[in-house]
């Protein structure tokens, strides 16, 4: 699993939905966290990160810049290329699904969720990261 120090950067569009990820991150052991509320701030906060984001979990409808979006720019850039990315979405539509891991992301989850089923998600992601550890 994660290490609990990671730092964890949470977007969303819905401070309330930032609050629920962030409250069973931390029922999970984590308590580094950074927020932004769309693709284009949270790709801003990633770029700054000092030390670096060690795990996105990001819805993916928000305006201005989706979270769809958003994983392709950080897919397209050399330095964050591997950095584990988890959506969130309300929707269950396989296409979108597809089309989500075509362009790399690690796991998706639908809402509402649990902290058993995040915990499920993030374990999967670790191992798909790291395979030494699975």
């Amino acid at each position: 699993m994660f290490d609990p120090k990671t730092i964890i950067l949470v977007v969303d569009d819905m401070k309330t939905m930032r609050k629920l990820v962030k409250k069973s991150c931390t029922d999970l052991g984590f308590s580094n966290f950074l927020e932004a509320e769309d693709g284009a701030q949270a790709f801003e906060t990633l770029a700054a990160a000092n030390p670096p984001v060690g795990l996105v979990i990001s819805d993916w409808n928000m305006p201005n810049c989706t979270g769809l979006d958003f994983l392709k720019r950080v897919r397209a850039e050399s330095r964050f290329k591997h950095t584990p990315f988890l959506l969130l979405t309300a929707e269950s539509e396989s296409s979108q699904v597809a089309t989500a891991i075509q362009v790399g992301v690690d796991n998706y989850m639908i809402k509402p969720f649990s902290t058993n089923a995040l915990s499920e998600k993030l374990t999967a992601v670790y191992k798909k990261r790291n395979p030494a550890a699975a």
